[in-house]
């Protein structure tokens, strides 16, 4: 659809929705949910450089800059660029349009300074030293530079030393930071266990032996065309996993299935989230495919007991675009007692217990609708309001029993799409202006209080620096990024490792802070020829993945959370047959997960068999320690 056109690189867009601050608090008057007496239509953004007699200081907005103050210390005028050493913050570059200054980024795990909100609230600055306000005489003054330099050359230099980010000034530059936010987890507060007081409380520990074994594969199913079959669940007893027309239950060591639930169509969804008794909400298809049109509307919600195999109850409604037509849904959530699903025709919710409506979709006189819902400990609706030429998403925390909103945040424009990474806190991926250009879906995370709706912090995820995914259509999608600990933890991209060797790339995960947007100090390293995938949030500690270089096998480590230090989990086979059905699988379009000493990896997608491949695909592959 047509958007306004994108603000030249590190500049502030349209100062309406642009970069700077927010329109007026929106939570005050949060748009009703479905089903809510209707509020007048908003006044629509006015298009990019359209003149206005009162900026409403939003996203965008142009801040004063920072006057340079450090840590605690008056900063003294900066040294010349060419004698600062490696990861010394270097001075702001003056911007064209309006003076507008993009503070320099430092590199991997450096801390950044805070970036004003976009509700016009500026991080405050680190108190000054002490002293009373009283000027320093020109002789301590000196003496204070000289021991604030020392520190910051020798810290920097001790930095740089153990970064591990490879040889030269280049690959520094490489690995610098982003600006002041799975499957992504909605992590959650950890235990106690790191030196920060960070960290630990995870149920998975190291078994005896780390030495992992295959267990079994499943071969994929075969299909006419590309075909979606996104969803696997790990009980206590089965590992359950989506088919085309069914839902089949492998038992978890041997690979025998222990149940298989044939759906009326196509499974077309199903929600990443399930109940503390293993129930987990699904979409499908009322009727199969069948040629030449492999193509049926996604309309059924259903609640399966991944326990028993059995299908709890299935329901469908009508209303919003779809009019008296069932409405289609295209993902699904829960949230406490209440399933939501949501799509292009609009959001509806149903009881989990017996698939009663709680709203349905409804014709919107301000032409908004649910996009789709970000699940677990809360429920947000992701809002897309406006007509086709000044269309804005709205991030509305809501009472999953009533659809109430309780807060609201109104995106910046440019931002056609969000995703929901968490809910509690809350956390929100989304390509602002499309300027990530790299299929990631992220340009920015946004930290947002769910309580008032205000902007905490912002995180810019340079595409050439971040590994995190989501797909833009998708509420509820991403991967590669965790919150847990009042941190964002997402991996860099892959760079050039230590040696220099052929093959030797390598990666790290950087946590950010959730209040302040800056990175905390503490980075996990995947070493040379690993590359870091995180999984899933353990209590205060991160499960990840460390894909494999070409002469091993992968492992599963946990991380603590605050220290950043991993622990072996499991270490698959290098033997090669096992290693190439293990590398099968994409890191982008698979779902990982682990669990209790057994790792499985499973497709998200597959297409049509290829009679001149000799590769065997894999639709299942699954290891495990010895028990």
């Amino acid at each position: 659809m047509t958007q306004p056109p994108p603000p030249p690189p590190n500049q502030p867009p349209d100062p309406q929705g642009g970069f700077g601050a927010p329109t007026p608090p929106p939570q005050q008057q949060p748009e009703p949910g479905y089903g809510y007496p209707q509020q007048p239509p908003q006044q629509p953004d006015q298009s990019y450089g359209y003149p206005q007699q009162q900026p409403d200081q939003s996203y965008g907005y142009p801040q004063q800059p920072d006057q340079g103050q450090g840590y605690g210390y008056p900063q003294q005028p900066p040294a010349p660029p060419q004698q600062q050493p490696y990861g010394y913050p270097t001075a702001p570059q003056q911007q064209p349009y309006g003076g507008y200054q993009q503070p320099a980024q430092p590199p991997y795990g450096y801390p950044t300074q805070p970036q004003p909100s976009y509700d016009g609230y500026q991080q405050p600055a680190p108190a000054p030293a002490a002293g009373g306000g009283k000027k320093l005489s020109a002789q301590l003054q000196i003496i204070i530079a000289a021991a604030v330099a020392v520190v910051l050359i020798v810290g920097a230099g001790i930095w740089y030393a153990n970064s591990g980010s490879g040889d030269g000034p280049g690959e520094e530059a490489k690995g610098t930071a982003g600006t002041s936010q799975g499957t992504g987890g909605t992590g959650g507060t950890g235990g106690s266990g790191g030196s920060n007081g960070l960290g630990g409380g995870g149920k998975e520990k190291a078994p005896a032996s780390t030495q992992a074994k295959m267990a079994f594969t499943v071969g994929q199913p075969k299909v006419p065309d590309l075909t979606d079959v996104s969803g696997s669940w790990i009980t206590d007893k089965a590992y359950v996993k989506t088919g085309v027309t069914s839902i089949v239950a492998y038992d978890l060591d041997k690979g025998t299935v222990l149940w298989t639930l044939p759906l009326t169509g196509q499974v077309c969804g199903a929600s990443r989230h399930q109940t503390a008794d293993h129930k987990v909400p699904i979409l499908f298809e009322a009727k199969k495919r069948v040629a030449p049109r492999y193509y049926q509307t996604c309309t059924e919600v259903g609640m399966v007991d991944l326990n028993t195999g059995k299908l709890l109850w299935s329901t469908s409604v009508t209303g919003g675009s779809a009019g008296d037509q069932k409405a289609r849904f295209s993902e699904v959530t829960l949230s406490g007692k209440t399933v939501a699903a949501g799509g292009t025709d609009g959001g509806a919710a149903f009881d989990i217990a017996n698939g009663n409506p709680r709203w349905k979709p409804q014709a919107d006189k301000q032409n908004c609708y649910d996009l789709g819902y970000g699940g677990g400990e809360g429920l947000v609706a992701v809002r897309k309001c406006g007509s086709y030429k000044s269309q804005y998403v709205m991030i509305q925390n809501l009472d999953p029993m009533t659809g109430a909103p309780l807060s609201q945040f109104k995106m910046p424009t440019g931002v056609e799409y969000a995703s929901v990474i968490s809910t509690k806190p809350l956390v929100v991926a989304a390509d602002v202006g499309d300027s990530a250009g790299d299929g990631s879906g992220i340009s920015d995370f946004f930290s947002i209080d769910e309580k008032t709706g205000k902007l905490k912090a912002k995180i810019t995820a340079d595409a050439d620096q971040y590994a995190a995914r989501c797909r833009s259509t998708r509420v509820e999608s991403c991967s590669q990024a965790l919150v847990g600990n009042g941190r964002l933890y997402v991996p860099t991209e892959e760079h050039e490792g230590a040696s220099g060797e052929y093959g030797d790339e390598t990666n790290e995960i950087i946590a950010f802070d959730l209040a302040t947007g800056r990175t905390v100090p503490e980075k996990a390293d995947a070493g040379d020829k690993y590359t870091l995938v995180p999984l899933r949030m353990d209590g205060g500690d991160l499960i990840a993945y460390k894909a494999p270089p070409y002469d091993k096998g992968g492992r599963i480590v946990s991380i603590n959370g605050g220290t950043m230090k991993e622990t072996l989990l499991l270490e698959n086979p290098g033997d090669r047959t096992i290693r190439d059905a293990e590398t099968s699988f994409s890191l982008n379009g698979s779902e990982l997960a682990y669990s209790d000493g057994r790792f499985f990896l499973s497709g998200t997608m597959v297409s049509k068999e290829d009679s001149t491949s000799n590769y065997k695909k894999y639709l299942i592959v699954s290891f495990g320690v010895a028990r």
